[in-house]
C-alpha cells in the first residue's frame, strides 16, 4: 500500500524522483521540481515555478508565479519571493562551456524579494531584509534593510512585520535600535 501524501501537487506539475516535500506544502500549475530538491512544510509554489536539482527551501516559504530557483540557492524559513524573480548560479555563463562552477546564494529567514528582481549568485540576503520590485541585487543585503534599484542600494530599514522603519541611503551604526509603530517590536541593527 502506498504512502499517503500530506502535501498537494497539482496534476500539471512535474515533480521528479528523490524530492522531499514537507507537510501542507502546495505545488500549483506547471511547477517543475528537480531531483534532490528539499522543500519544507507549509510552502506555496505558484504557477510555472522552477526548482532546480538539490535546491533547499525552508518552511513557510511563498514563491510566486514564474520564479526560477537554480541549483546552489538555499532559501531559509518564512521567505517571500515575488513573481518573475530569477536567481542565477554562474558568474561566467557560456552555452558551450564544458566545465562551470555553481556559485551559491543564501536567502536568510524572513527576507522578501520583490517582483521581477534578479539575484546575482554568490551573495547572502539577510534576515528580514526587503528587496524592492525590479531590483538587480549583486551584493550582500544586510539584515532588516530595504534595498531597491539597478543596482540595488540601501534605501532604508524594515521591521520583522515588513513596515518601513526609516528611509535613508546612509547606513545606521551597528547597535542602533529602531522601534516599529505598527507591530510595536524593536529591531536592533
Amino acid at each position: 500500500m502506498g504512502e499517503e501524501k500530506n502535501y498537494f501537487v497539482h496534476p500539471s506539475a512535474f515533480v521528479e524522483d528523490n524530492v522531499t516535500i514537507g507537510t501542507d506544502t502546495k505545488i500549483w500549475h506547471q511547477v517543475q521540481v528537480r531531483t534532490g530538491a528539499k522543500i519544507g512544510s507549509n510552502c506555496i509554489f505558484g504557477k510555472s515555478v522552477f526548482i532546480d536539482t538539490n535546491v533547499t527551501i525552508g518552511d513557510n516559504v511563498k514563491i510566486q508565479n514564474l520564479v526560477s530557483v537554480y541549483q546552489g540557492v538555499t532559501i531559509e524559513d518564512d521567505v517571500f519571493v515575488g513573481p518573475h524573480v530569477c536567481f542565477t548560479n554562474d558568474l561566467l555563463p557560456r552555452a558551450t562551456s564544458p566545465e562551470w562552477t555553481i556559485i551559491k546564494t543564501l536567502v536568510k529567514k524572513g527576507a522578501s524579494i520583490g517582483a521581477n528582481s534578479t539575484i546575482i549568485c554568490g551573495i547572502t540576503i539577510g534576515e528580514y531584509s526587503m528587496i524592492g520590485a525590479g531590483s538587480l541585487v549583486s551584493r550582500d543585503v544586510q539584515p532588516f534593510t530595504l534595498v531597491f534599484g539597478n543596482p540595488a542600494k540601501l534605501r532604508g530599514y524594515a521591521c520583522f512585520c515588513g513596515e518601513i522603519l526609516r528611509k535613508t541611503d546612509e547606513p545606521l551604526p551597528a547597535g542602533t535600535i529602531l522601534h516599529c509603530s505598527e507591530c510595536k517590536r524593536d529591531v536592533m541593527l
